[in-house]
């Protein structure tokens, strides 16, 4: 029999991440839970000591054995420094931390869940927040999260701007890492969903008119709005041990939404 998986999954007590977490579980792995709360482990991700915090409570939970997958699905879509925060420094620095364990692993695996927000135009204001989150300039990141929230006089704000741009800087950070953690036998890879019907969108399902302006912004020609279970089942399977060549992709499980707005033209 094959040993029994360790996986650190982040954003466990609710939406994609419980259900990647039940689903992991009821392959055989043993799970370790991340979130503000109903985890094994309460930490608040999108601050350095909450990071801390997580880092040492799964290294005293962990010993001396390997971690074999991580999948951080902790994200809020707010427009807010909270967001960037989470969504990007909450799952980069989480990771670099648990590097040293996945390298123990005899077939480490880590998801990241960008967005299919992701394959928005990056242009302005977002595309300097990118860089910036790239380049780890915590500075110039408060400066054009603040700008763009429109909590500096007489910026243009857009608000709109700011999730995307932290999920494509997380993107772009999966592309360029993967080849570096391949030489460890990791694979990076993250998962880019469109519309899911978790409590982080619930308001903008709410109503017919609103899931309406919703779906213009992310139409999703096969069935609409995904389950979270349904998009648990892609990220369980590049974190199995069965996968073996995929790194460095950005997954869109998008019902087709990305080949709706960019057609071929990325290719």
């Amino acid at each position: 029999m094959s040993p029994r998986r360790t996986a650190v999954v982040t954003g466990a007590a609710s939406g994609i991440g419980a259900a990647t977490a039940d689903l992991l579980t009821a392959q055989g792995c043993r799970v370790i839970g991340v979130d503000l709360r109903d985890a094994a482990v309460t930490a608040d991700l999108s601050a350095p000591d909450g990071r801390a915090t997580a880092v040492a409570a799964i290294g005293d939970l962990l010993g001396e054995d390997p971690l074999d997958v991580v999948v951080t699905c902790a994200g809020t879509i707010a427009p807010t420094l909270q967001t960037v925060r989470l969504n990007f420094d909450g799952t980069v620095r989480l990771l670099e931390s648990l590097r040293p364990w996945l390298a123990r692993s005899d077939a480490a695996r880590v998801v990241a869940l960008a967005s299919f927000a992701a394959a928005f135009p990056m242009t302005g204001a977002r595309s300097g927040l990118v860089d910036a989150l790239l380049a780890g300039d915590e500075a110039e990141t408060e400066r054009l999260t603040l700008r763009m929230a429109g909590e500096v006089d007489g910026a243009e704000p857009d608000r709109a701007g700011i999730y995307p741009a932290a999920k494509t800087a997380l993107a772009r950070w999966v592309r360029r890492s993967a080849p570096g953690w391949a030489a460890d036998g990791i694979t990076l890879n993250a998962v880019a969903p469109g519309m899911v019907r978790t409590p982080m969108i619930a308001a903008q399902l709410a109503t017919p008119e609103r899931r309406a302006r919703l779906e213009d912004t992310v139409p999703m020609p096969l069935r609409g709005p995904a389950a979270p279970e349904e998009i648990a089942a892609v990220v369980a399977w590049l974190a199995g041990a069965g996968n073996t060549l995929i790194t460095g992709q950005v997954l869109f499980a998008d019902g087709g939404a990305d080949a709706v707005l960019r057609g071929d033209s990325v290719w």
